[in-house]
């Protein structure tokens, strides 16, 4: 019989990442399956979530019931994890994403990536394909949400104003109104570290399959923007799933039930 052990519910363990003054304790949660050569799961959330939100979670506990493990994790400034979130940057969660994905994970995964989550996915797998080729075979698949690729530039920066713009460039931060609660802090360190991490419409083949869940009602990333992502990811391994009612957080349980699906098959 199957056991699991490290539950979703369990309480999060740490891991350091970074020296010297960028060293900080990074939140994540595990649960591993004893079935031999099973996937895991590999979650990766959005801009201002973590790990306890409804879809990460929702994700932990479609593993635990399959037996397969999970893995999930707050970037720093973000849940429980160490720092400011205003010294976050797309470099410093990338770097993160690849400790926990490395350093705790073991065996194929399938990685998950949700807005902002999507974006992290693919620079993950970029930079693991350049950086540590041994380690990028083990990505068997990526599910995207909504994914807000190269995000700070085509996202932010194209979109704001000349006063957002002012702030960030004259004061080194602009609040960002948000309909899910409080203004987003963007950061001039934020978008200008971004401007180092673009995907920027190069031809890039991921190499496995990748399928992406778009709501046509998203007014965060709208469908245009991850049309266009599917026009630069090369290799023919892109499948493009369309939901007309859905949002940008594709939480309800019939997006949940099209997450599970899209997992399923590819695990």
């Amino acid at each position: 019989m199957t056991r699991l052990f490290k539950v979703p519910g369990d309480e999060p363990q740490t891991l350091i990442v970074g020296d010297g003054e960028g060293r900080r304790s990074i939140a994540y949660r595990t649960a591993l399956s004893q079935t031999a050569n099973a996937t895991g799961l590999f979650w990766l959330s959005g801009f201002m979530s973590d790990m306890a939100s409804t879809k990460a979670t929702a994700v932990a506990e479609w593993a635990a019931e399959h037996s397969l493990s999970s893995t999930r994790f707050d970037y720093s400034g973000h849940g429980v994890s160490d720092g400011p979130f205003t010294d976050g940057t797309i470099g410093r969660w990338l770097e993160e994403a690849c400790a926990v994905f490395t350093r705790v994970t073991a065996g194929s995964q399938v990685i998950i990536g949700s807005s902002m989550g999507g974006h992290i996915a693919l620079l993950l797998l970029r930079r693991l394909l350049r950086e540590q080729p041994a380690e990028a075979p083990r990505i068997k698949g990526l599910v995207l949400i909504a994914p807000a690729w190269d995000m700070t530039e085509e996202l932010m920066w194209k979109r704001f104003g000349d006063d957002a713009r002012r702030a960030i460039l004259e004061q080194g931060i602009y609040q960002q109104p948000s309909a899910y609660g409080s203004p987003y802090p963007i950061t001039r360190g934020l978008i200008e570290d971004g401007r180092g991490h673009l995907l920027a419409r190069k031809p890039f083949d991921p190499g496995r399959p990748v399928v992406i869940l778009q709501g046509l009602l998203d007014p965060d990333v709208p469908d245009a923007h991850t049309r266009e992502l599917t026009e630069f990811l090369t290799g023919g391994h892109v499948k493009f799933v369309e939901i007309a009612d859905g949002e940008h957080r594709l939480s309800r349980p019939q997006d949940l039930a099209l997450l599970f699906d899209a997992i399923g098959k590819l695990v």
